[in-house]
Parts: C-alpha cells; structure tokens; sequence
C-alpha cells in the first residue's frame, strides 16, 4: 500500500473549481471530485500515442492522473490524492495535457505540416 504525504495545498470548492474550468478549461468538467476530459481519436494507435504522452507529462510533473482509455476514447480525471480535492497541480497539468493534445503543427505556419487530411490520417477530433 502506497504511503499517503500530507500537503497543506488549496482544496478547492466546487463552485470555485467548475468557475476556474469555465474560464481556464472549457472542455474540461467537474465530475465526482475529479476534474475530468474526454479526448476523441482516430483508432487504437492514437489513443495510445496520447496516453503515453499524457503519461510522459504526469511522470515529469510526478502528478498522476487517473486514466481510461478505450478504442477511439481517451479520459483523463485529475485530482490531488494527498490532499483529497482539486488542487493548483490539476489545473497546471490539465493545461499541459491539454495544450500538448490540441497542438496542431500545421496552423502555425512553420515547417511542421501536421497530420494529412483524411480518413487514414485520423488522429485527434481537435476542438
């Protein structure tokens, strides 16, 4: 059994959190204490390819959230398990998450193309 650290973090209210989620992450709700996004792929492969890159991003910040994931559907649900609530932690990474799942290559007008268009290609349903 994993030990449990005491944090003095800021737990955060429901009105507060579902406040924050409307005006930081709109895709993003507040379900059960945790505060939850489902990402559409393309198949398997995508979704696998998001879950190790929202994997990566968790291990780097040593904040884990919870994940599903089936064929074409990846969720992710964040919460602060030492401090039982939501926290400042859930929303930095559910930012990172989130901008590292939304970037698209080919708007920036830069050198990277992004993925081709059609069905073959399919990758992320992009907001």
């Amino acid at each position: 059994m994993a030990t449990r650290i005491q944090t003095n973090e800021k737990v955060y209210p429901e009105e507060e959190i579902r406040r924050r989620l409307n005006r930081e992450l709109s895709h993003w709700q507040l379900n059960d204490g945790w505060i939850c996004r489902s990402y559409n792929t393309g198949g398997w492969r995508a979704t696998l390819m998001l879950v190790n890159a929202v994997g990566h991003l968790a291990e780097a910040a040593f904040h884990h959230p919870d994940i599903e994931l089936s064929y074409a559907v990846l969720k992710v649900k964040l919460r602060t398990h030492s401090a039982d609530g939501v926290t400042d932690k859930d929303f930095e990474l559910a930012k990172k998450i989130e901008a590292l799942i939304l970037w698209r290559p080919g708007s920036e007008n830069g050198a990277l193309e992004g993925i081709p268009g059609g069905v073959g290609y399919k990758y992320v349903e992009y907001d």
